[in-house]
């Protein structure tokens, strides 16, 4: 029955962000990208409605208070594809920094344009990083805020791997707080896995963190501590994530 909701809910995705993405891409230009944000947020809710309908699965914050009402960088660990929705949800609109070939993927990458997302070639090196800080800075001071995925890329449940320099740069040099956020997603829906298990998935949002003047080492070690730290005192730390 798992498999099969699990199946049901993955057509359902890929149909839903299609019509979705050309929607938002044929309106979005005529829009401010205030309202371009709330349209996604509608979009990202629908989505975990869906999920919630079809796989019982469902999740539960604590520590929003701990979101700043200024622009901030927003660290959320990176173990599904859940936390790409979810996050639209919790606290203000958010660019993401994100891989440069997801912008070529037509009507979607194009949507992740019109939201001001920051493209990066991870190859790049220093030349990304630069990227993400000047871009980022701007960002910022036009009153968004920005959603790093600071390990870069996906990993399992369970595991961790070092945080990329990009967001820890941009903190310090900016002065704009970190938020860390960690959630156990992972567990109930893999990071390349079908399947997607029913239960509750927990996001737990931490205190920001102070980044001016800070060295991006030390930064980064802190925000990667709390995250790690607070995931292995979450129940599901002991269960298997399928992957």
């Amino acid at each position: 029955m798992i498999a099969l909701r699990s199946l049901i809910f993955t057509v359902f995705m890929f149909a839903w962000t299609l019509l979705y993405a050309v929607i938002f891409v044929i309106a979005a230009p005529f829009v401010s990208i205030r309202r371009r944000f709330d349209f996604v947020r509608w979009y990202g809710q629908r989505m975990l409605d869906g999920l919630r309908l079809i796989c019982d699965l469902r999740f539960e914050v604590s520590g929003l208070e701990n979101i700043p009402a200024e622009p901030h960088i927003a660290y959320w660990k990176h173990s599904s594809a859940w936390e790409t929705f979810a996050q639209f949800l919790l606290g203000p609109p958010k660019v993401i920094v994100l891989k440069r070939e997801l912008m070529y993927i037509p009507f979607f990458g194009w949507g992740l344009a019109l939201l001001r997302s920051i493209p990066v070639d991870r190859g790049a090196g220093a030349s990304a990083v630069n990227q993400v800080v000047q871009r980022g800075t701007i960002r910022l001071r036009e009153g968004l805020s920005i959603l790093i995925f600071p390990e870069g890329t996906r990993v399992a449940a369970g595991e961790t791997r070092r945080y990329g320099v990009s967001g820890a740069l941009l903190a310090s040099r900016s002065g704009y707080l970190i938020v860390p956020v960690a959630h156990d997603a992972g567990h109930y829906w893999a990071r390349r896995g079908l399947l997607k298990k029913p239960g509750t998935i927990r996001v737990i949002i931490g205190a920001p963190i102070v980044t001016a003047g800070r060295d991006p080492r030390e930064i980064n070690e802190e925000a990667q501590r709390w995250i790690e730290d607070t995931l292995r005192q979450l129940p599901s730390a002991n269960l298997s994530s399928g992957d």
